[in-house]
């Protein structure tokens, strides 16, 4: 499954990028993103426990990962991969923020790709879909002046 979605916020790059740069941050704007607890990794590539949840009427599913930043370019770049420390084989997942200066703010592009089967046919993906559209709006209200 690959997912893309783009706002544009009313703000600078600079007062969007922290939103996007660290996982843990990303309860506060999207829901999907249940809890991203900081787990160690490497000073330049950090890592976080994350767990995603999405409801589907009464039925609530759940996944819990292990997410690593593998490349930063500031106020423009976030890259997130699954970077599990088991020693087993697991699902892609892989999250891609892109932020670009434009006249009205900053354009935020995030690119979601996941690998697996769980989250993927029919309802179920089209609610990971809606929670990643709903992000939007979480993001432009923390961050609108």
């Amino acid at each position: 499954m690959r997912t893309s979605e783009s706002v544009v916020v009313p703000a600078a790059p600079a007062i969007v990028f922290p939103h996007v740069a660290r996982l843990d941050a990303y309860p506060s704007w999207l829901g999907l993103v249940h809890q991203a607890v900081p787990d160690g990794g490497e000073a330049d590539r950090p890592a976080w426990l994350v767990e995603l949840r999405a409801r589907v009427g009464p039925v609530a599913r759940s996944k819990q990962l292990r997410m690593q930043r593998i490349d930063l370019v500031d106020e423009r770049l976030a890259v997130f991969e699954r970077a599990e420390q088991d020693g087993r084989e697991h699902a892609r997942w892989a999250l891609r923020a892109e932020l670009e200066p434009v006249e009205e703010g900053t354009q935020v592009t995030m690119h979601l790709a996941y690998d697996g089967r769980l989250w993927v046919g029919g309802i179920l993906e089209r609610v990971l879909d809606e929670e990643i559209r709903r992000g939007r709006t979480g993001l432009t209200r923390l961050v609108a002046p």
